[in-house]
């Protein structure tokens, strides 16, 4: 068993999205936790607010059907694989760390851990002791250094499923 971080987003229809995703990932992964909620801006385009959460749990799973499954969930929200990045996405599931495993060709663990506030902010909620396989640093102090430059989010509260 490894233990993943998924990254969870939306902006249209967010508060049913998250709930929707967290549902589902909670039936099929026993023991799943979730982070509090957070708004941030869509990065890039001119589009509304995203809220983003981090789910963490246990899984017999590699990655590729992990992420098959995560595909799965996505399609299932009616996400467009076409849209413009950060254009209106009803769900956005990233695999962010799949344990201690480094692969990049399977983006792992994911480049928006370090460099995004949306993701390691709920990441270091969620996980504050865990250490990024690369750099060694916890998360918690991860976040601490980057909100320090870069504090574009705001903690929206619990999940509200």
């Amino acid at each position: 068993m490894r233990e993943a971080y998924v990254g969870v987003g939306s902006n249209q229809d967010a508060d049913r999205h998250l709930i929707e995703a967290w549902n589902a990932l909670r039936e099929r992964f026993t023991g799943a936790r979730c982070s509090s909620v957070y708004r941030s801006a869509a990065v890039g385009v001119a589009a509304p607010d995203y809220l983003n959460m981090v789910v963490g749990f246990s899984t017999d799973l590699d990655p590729d059907e992990l992420k098959q499954q995560l595909r799965a969930l996505e399609e299932r929200a009616g996400r467009p694989r076409t849209a413009p990045r950060g254009a209106l996405c009803p769900l956005d599931l990233d695999l962010l760390l799949y344990g201690r495993r480094v692969d990049p060709q399977r983006r792992l663990p994911h480049a928006d851990v370090l460099r995004r506030v949306f993701v390691l902010a709920p990441l270091a909620e969620l996980a504050p002791t865990l250490v990024h396989p690369l750099t060694g640093e916890p998360y918690e102090h991860a976040w601490r250094a980057l909100a320090a430059r870069d504090g574009g989010i705001s903690r929206v509260g619990a999940l509200r499923a």
